[in-house]
């Protein structure tokens, strides 16, 4: 990830922050954070439009819920799949993972995090919050990002993946 954001070619940074550019701040890595969900498929889940950071609406649909526990804790996450994915070639399987947890504003960017993950042939999925990891509008406003939805929280402290970016 270091490597794609100190290429300029690749990198979501602003020219003038890429200059000054050292690195991203992670958590260490914690096996706690790397749990086993089931998968609960919500088939017929209506098409909605969510909301970005900027005008633009996603495509998106519940795909389904993700039932996990976390440091003892049972929770539930809804995990959605989008339209311009699902016919973009590479991308038919991609599932998207935003989640707010009690970091958000302290040693994590306050709007949330996202996790990438792919659809299972079975029914249980691993999550690794481990490479959780911050929207490109973080780094630079004309990126439109996803809007984490307000019930997929987590009420404890998610301290894996990314930290919040100090430019």
């Amino acid at each position: 990830m270091n490597a794609d954001f100190k290429d300029a070619s690749k990198s979501p940074l602003k020219p003038k922050d890429l200059k000054t550019f050292k690195g991203l701040d992670f958590f260490p890595f914690d096996e706690d954070f790397v749990v086993k969900a089931k998968l609960e498929r919500t088939p017929e889940s209506e098409w909605f439009k969510m909301k970005t950071t900027t005008d633009r609406l996603s495509k998106e649909r519940v795909y389904g819920i993700l039932s996990f526990q976390l440091k003892g804790k049972p929770f539930k996450l809804k995990v959605y799949q989008g339209e311009e994915n699902m016919n973009t070639e590479g991308l038919e399987d991609y599932l998207f993972l935003p989640f707010l947890d009690e970091t958000n504003g302290e040693t994590t960017y306050g709007g949330g995090r996202y996790i990438d993950l792919r659809i299972p042939k079975g029914d249980s999925m691993e999550i690794d919050f481990n490479r959780a990891y911050n929207p490109y509008c973080v780094y630079n406003d004309k990126y439109s990002c996803p809007i984490v939805p307000r019930d997929n929280y987590i009420n404890l402290k998610v301290e894996a993946g990314l930290k919040m970016f100090e430019k």
